[in-house]
């Protein structure tokens, strides 16, 4: 039965496009976020090794060295990134997402959907596996210099 997941594995990432190394995995990450309409902080992974997308089915990995946990002080949410992230993408969505969990209350949730609107939405979704979520401000996600461009468009309107 091992063997069995390996397989599956094998079968969903056949065709894809992997780069290795920390540089071109942030690079790759950095780039994905943006074709998606996420902001570039969403997914603050440390140490990565590989990552890997497979266009055809959405199918997309991120691993890093080892499992990591981030503050986001935007959304007052602690949250953990297992060793490898998994999810499959569209735009403005990632869904069946795995290795990543937030901290509600004493309780580790996992995270397996986020979603954004449209290009002009303000919010950013993360849905659990029981189908209940909760959304935040964009900005909570956002670099310094995303937050900057965006608060700018939003005045100058």
């Amino acid at each position: 039965m091992a063997s069995s997941g390996s397989s599956r594995d094998q079968d969903e990432r056949a065709g894809a496009e992997i780069v290795h190394g920390s540089e071109e995995c942030y690079r790759h990450s950095i780039d994905l976020l943006e074709e998606l309409g996420f902001p570039k902080g969403v997914l603050p992974l440390q140490d990565l090794e590989e990552c890997g997308r497979v266009r055809e089915t959405g199918f997309v990995w991120m691993k890093q060295r080892a499992p990591y946990e981030h503050f986001f002080v935007g959304s007052n949410s602690r949250v953990s990134y297992a060793a490898e992230v998994t999810a499959y993408v569209e735009k403005f969505k990632m869904k069946k997402m795995t290795g990543v969990k937030s901290k509600q209350m004493f309780l580790w949730v996992p995270i397996t959907e986020m979603s954004i609107e449209g290009p002009e939405s303000k919010k950013i979704y993360f849905k659990t596996p029981m189908g209940i979520g909760k959304s935040f401000p964009l900005t909570a996600f956002m670099t310094e210099e995303e937050k900057q461009k965006f608060l700018e468009k939003a005045n100058g309107q």
